[in-house]
């Protein structure tokens, strides 16, 4: 069966199933859009199911389909093949795509073989991701990340960005932290977070969200795991954070935007102080050949459904028109989203955010 007529059978089974509520038009009558995703339990997957179910049942014209992939870091390289530029759209970040023209290079083989030198177009932001560029610790003699060199120290797999890839880049080369003079491990966000409970290593990566306006945050699992452990042992849950000169050091060196955020006291299980954070936007993307129409009716079905949204699942608390735009531009939003934000009334605030740039080709 080819991938299309799966993808519009996911569509009627949704309705056969009784997974949504309230009438539905025939799923004939929707243009499915399969979007590639993350690992089952990243949070995405399952919010991007109830936003497909939204959109069977609100009238919009499109139903985008949730496909599970093995992380971000994929999702990127499999984006190079031409038979899915006019089909798909897949989860990414702003910095994924610049250090995806910088694949093959002795810094990036290990994460991405290959370059994916291709300016992808962005259709709306959908949150800003903490985890890998700041770790936590029950041993709170570690102040800062070079005090984690010669220590175990436990990231996500290679495929994930944020939980695994970049807490490499900055471990190493802003404070010269590699798995030569250090105990790195990769492993699943459930795997990391138990080996810290369990004492078996020194730091580990552990998720935040938040949005432009830094006012709404999302703690996933594992921190919430995290907090519980350390309410049970009596021991402290403490966080390394990173400075804006170690952002600043890893934007330069790899031309990539990653924002510095101050996340203020309280925010975080336990944080006692402000800690310093490295954050990357992630984004709904697509090739330039995607649908001008199908994108401008994937815009405004969750410009529409966005504020229901945030009532249904965790993830989209942090939903925002302010987000959605923070970091689109001319040069990188796609035309069909454009007409949309334009038509909302909303395009002109994207003026006030700083664009993600890409490498000149």
């Amino acid at each position: 069966m080819k991938l299309m007529t799966r993808v519009k059978a996911v569509a009627l089974a949704a309705v056969a199933a009784g997974l949504v509520a309230g009438p539905v038009r025939t799923a004939q009558a929707l243009e499915p859009v399969p979007v590639l995703l993350c690992p089952f339990g990243c949070g995405l997957t399952e919010s991007e199911t109830i936003l497909m179910n939204q959109m069977l049942t609100s009238g919009a014209k499109v139903a985008l389909l949730p496909q599970e992939t093995p992380g971000y870091m994929f999702n990127i390289q499999e984006m190079a093949n031409k038979a899915k530029w006019k089909k798909f759209l897949f989860g990414t970040e702003d910095t994924i795509i610049q250090l995806a023209f910088q694949g093959g290079s002795p810094e990036l083989k290990e994460f991405l073989p290959k370059p994916v030198k291709i300016p992808f177009k962005l259709l709306y932001g959908e949150g800003w991701w903490g985890q890998g560029k700041f770790l936590a610790t029950f041993n709170c003699n570690l102040k800062t990340m070079a005090d984690l060199k010669g220590k175990r120290i436990s990231l996500g797999l290679r495929g994930q960005s944020d939980w695994g890839v970049f807490a490499r880049l900055f471990l190493e080369h802003a404070y010269g932290i590699t798995p030569k003079n250090s105990d790195i491990r990769h492993m699943t966000p459930a795997q990391l977070t138990q080996q810290l409970i369990d004492g078996v290593t020194d730091a580990s990566v552990t998720p935040v969200g938040t949005e432009p306006n830094l006012k709404a945050f999302l703690l996933p699992g594992p921190i919430r795991q995290l907090e519980a452990a350390s309410k049970a042992s009596g021991k402290k849950l403490c966080y390394i954070g990173v400075t804006k000169e170690d952002v600043d050091k890893v934007n330069k060196k790899f031309g990539t935007t990653f924002l510095h955020v101050t996340l203020p006291a309280g925010t975080l299980p336990g944080q006692d102080k402000p800690l310093g954070a490295g954050f990357v936007r992630g984004f709904k993307a697509s090739h330039a050949e995607f649908p001008e129409k199908t994108a401008y009716e994937i815009v405004m079905a969750v410009a529409k459904i966005g504020p229901k949204m945030k009532d249904l699942h965790p993830v989209w608390r942090i939903w925002s028109p302010e987000l959605m735009l923070h970091g689109l531009s001319e040069e990188n939003v796609h035309p069909g989203a454009k007409r949309a934000y334009v038509e909302l009334g909303w395009w002109d605030k994207h003026k006030k955010f700083p664009p993600v740039t890409y490498p000149k080709q």
